[in-house]
């Protein structure tokens, strides 16, 4: 439904974006996730054809977004971080408005309008002036908008910024609904929206995708290969000791040593998939004569992948 291939995106030196490619199957609801200026705002606005990529390629439900960008528009719901809204209009008048945009023939207006404010709850302010609206009721607003042509693609913008935890619960609820039906790309750097809402979760940090799958792929594969932390102690024994004797072990790809209180050492020690480095490190620490204060791995939980995922190096 969604391919996305090699994607750049340049302004003058700055690249946001350095060769994004995923694929969006049809029924799927994909979070495509991320700390600020990661470079999702700017997928999702080459996406929906609002900008253009500076190279690579987008199609959408087999249509080029560059060369068919019009058609692509009409088969996508769109939205942006802000919410599109004229708030002197009454709620009814602007998704009428919007009818007309998408070339809604007028007749089918108001089946229209029933429909989504249906969908999106809105019966109870429909008639209200979109400035009198909560700002979760606005978001309401702004998902019917986004649905009155009854597109089969979504793409939402950080959908639940700046909601209170109860519209957050409520929106969520909304989009879980609108994607039985959908394939739905959802931009956010909100770690629980994702796991609460999404079936598979794409993270994205400075410009490149750097994790793809479910939450629980991403935690197995961190649970295979967790970093393990060593902690030992000896008369004179210096830091670069311990990396050089850890560093020579074999398994181990990467170690890192921190001083550490009463002149200990922590070796933070990462290694070959799938190899548990406890038994091997032991047996080093006690050959070298090392008294050893803590050996453990450290698997991650989602939270922490996200974190080292997106750590700035």
């Amino acid at each position: 439904m969604i391919t996305v291939q090699e994607l750049k995106k340049s302004y003058g030196q700055f690249e946001a974006l350095k060769g994004v490619s995923f694929e969006v199957p049809t029924g799927q609801i994909v979070g495509f996730l991320g700390p600020n200026g990661a470079g999702k705002s700017t997928t999702m606005k080459i996406l929906t054809c609002f900008m253009s990529a500076s190279s690579g390629s987008v199609t959408i439900d087999g249509l080029d977004a560059y060369s068919e960008s019009t058609q692509v528009k009409a088969r996508i719901g769109y939205l942006p971080e802000s919410t599109p809204l004229y708030s002197d209009m009454i709620a009814y008048e602007y998704l009428e408005y919007v009818a007309s945009m998408r070339k809604i023939p007028r007749g089918e207006h108001k089946a229209s309008i029933q429909r989504v404010a249906k969908t999106c709850g809105l019966q109870s302010f429909i008639g209200q002036e979109i400035g009198t609206l909560s700002k979760g009721q606005r978001q309401r607003v702004g998902l019917a908008q986004a649905l009155i042509h009854d597109p089969k693609i979504l793409i939402l913008d950080e959908p639940t910024s700046g909601l209170d935890p109860n519209q957050i619960v409520e929106i969520r609820s909304l989009i879980r609904e609108l994607g039985k039906d959908r394939t739905i790309l959802l931009s956010t750097h909100n770690l629980p929206e994702v796991m609460e809402t999404c079936d598979r979760l794409i993270v994205v940090h400075q410009g490149l995708i750097v994790a793809d799958g479910t939450a629980q792929e991403l935690e197995e594969q961190e649970a295979s290969n967790p970093q393990v932390f060593l902690t030992v102690s000896a008369e004179g024994l210096e830091g670069k000791a311990v990396e050089d004797t850890v560093a020579g072990l074999e398994g181990v790809t990467h170690v890192e040593v921190l001083p550490g209180a009463e002149r200990r050492w922590t070796a933070k020690v990462d290694g070959a998939k799938g190899i548990d480095l406890r038994p091997t490190l032991f047996k080093a620490a006690v050959a070298e004569g090392w008294d050893v204060f803590e050996l453990k791995r450290d698997a991650l939980d989602l939270e922490g992948i996200f974190r080292k995922l997106t750590q700035n190096v």
